[in-house]
């Protein structure tokens, strides 16, 4: 996933970015991932204000922060680990498929302005591919598996139904494989991997290739919450 991952240049990650070379980046990158048009959720939580959180696992965790930094409501977007057995586990550690965490992405949002079911539309739309098991692009492992970790009952209970919304409906051509799992700890990342998609600092060509166009899908799938101005974990990742 990132500079210092050596997989990313082997196999199909070799030759996805060998073809954005050859193409070019933003040519490329606006095939790499594909958005998918699906309905809202049927069931969404009671509660129509207030601070919530919620934790989004989807592959690598840059693609997915920067995606809900860009979501009007979000109060932050946190990359870190979750539902591992390790205490504050190192990214080498997680890398290393031993620990059972999920790079994962912490979320906290303004209920007032956008709801816990609709984060999960974006999530399902435009952030990752919910039918492939433990691996999203070039990305594979159990550290790279997608999956909800619910905050409370509530949250399972709309996670749960919202996928067999989906299912039911047939908007993927598989079945859903995200896991819906109790909250049982979260991480924060090294700083390194904050707001990457923001500043493009590490990777550059990875974070073209397979989540700038990710942002880029939230924008024109939900202009209504299209924050043009990120919130960022750390001020001085600031644009410009």
């Amino acid at each position: 996933m990132s500079a210092m991952l050596p997989r990313i240049a082997k196999g199909a990650g070799a030759v996805a970015l060998a073809m954005a070379a050859a193409i070019g980046l933003s040519q490329a990158a606006a095939a790499a991932e594909g958005a998918v048009k699906i309905p809202a959720p049927a069931v969404d939580e009671t509660a129509k204000s207030g601070m919530e959180t919620a934790i989004f696992a989807g592959g690598c965790f840059w693609g997915v922060q920067g995606v809900f930094e860009h979501v009007k409501g979000v109060e932050s977007a946190v990359s870190g680990y979750a539902g591992g057995h390790v205490a504050n586990p190192s990214y080498q550690q997680v890398s290393s498929e031993t620990t059972g965490h999920a790079e994962s992405v912490k979320v906290t949002f303004d209920r007032s302005k956008v709801s816990y079911g609709k984060l999960m539309q974006i999530f399902f739309s435009v952030t990752a591919d919910p039918t492939t098991l433990n691996y999203q692009g070039p990305d594979h492992g159990t550290s790279y598996r997608s999956a909800l970790f619910a905050m409370n009952d509530e949250q399972a209970k709309v996670a749960k139904a919202y996928i067999a919304q989906l299912d039911a409906a047939h908007v993927f051509p598989a079945k859903i494989v995200t896991e819906v799992t109790p909250y049982t700890n979260f991480y924060q990342a090294e700083a390194y991997h904050q707001d990457n998609a923001i500043t493009l600092k590490v990777n550059r060509p990875y974070l073209e290739f397979y989540d700038l166009p990710k942002i880029a899908n939230l924008k024109a799938m939900f202009p209504e919450l299209w924050n043009s101005r990120p919130t960022l974990v750390f001020a001085s990742n600031a644009e410009g």
